[in-house]
């Protein structure tokens, strides 16, 4: 996979699970779209990156997002909206990736704009089929805006 091609996706994990991260990245390597991952490991840190602040000046505009929950500085939840409440920033689609199976964390999530929820799987090969799965749909099927590219 050419992850040096303009037409790669740019990815943004903000989780702060460094097994996690590492999960993502060797699933992500395998996916069949080119995608460029980005990782920051905490809520105040994913909004300098996504308002190109300090040292993420240069930062690319993510095509997707994928967002814990539980958070350390600023938690998923508060990330998610303001994210949602940006006109620059609210048209990226977000995948919350979170342990939580809880109806009501499913139901507010999506209450603050969510694209998707994922529980995260704790078995290894569930994990790898739920990235897949990430992949096939929102790198392959789903049409990303690309507008705020630059």
């Amino acid at each position: 996979m050419n992850n040096e091609s303009k037409n790669c996706i740019e990815v943004l994990l903000v989780e702060d699970n460094p097994a996690d991260v590492i999960l993502m990245q060797e699933a992500l390597y395998d996916a069949v779209y080119c995608n460029r991952l980005h990782v920051v490991n905490d809520g105040e840190e994913a909004m300098a990156f996504l308002r190109r602040q300090d040292v993420y000046a240069a930062a690319p505009r993510p095509d997707i997002i994928l967002l814990d929950l539980n958070l350390p500085k600023k938690d998923g939840r508060e990330v998610l909206k303001e994210i949602k409440e940006d006109g620059s920033l609210m048209h990226i689609p977000v995948i919350i990736i979170s342990t939580s199976q809880s109806q009501e964390e499913i139901m507010n999530s999506y209450r603050l704009h969510a694209n998707c929820f994922i529980s995260k799987p704790v078995d290894l090969n569930r994990f790898f089929e739920m990235v897949r799965a990430i992949d096939s749909f929102w790198f392959s099927v789903a049409s990303l805006p690309q507008a705020w590219r630059g």
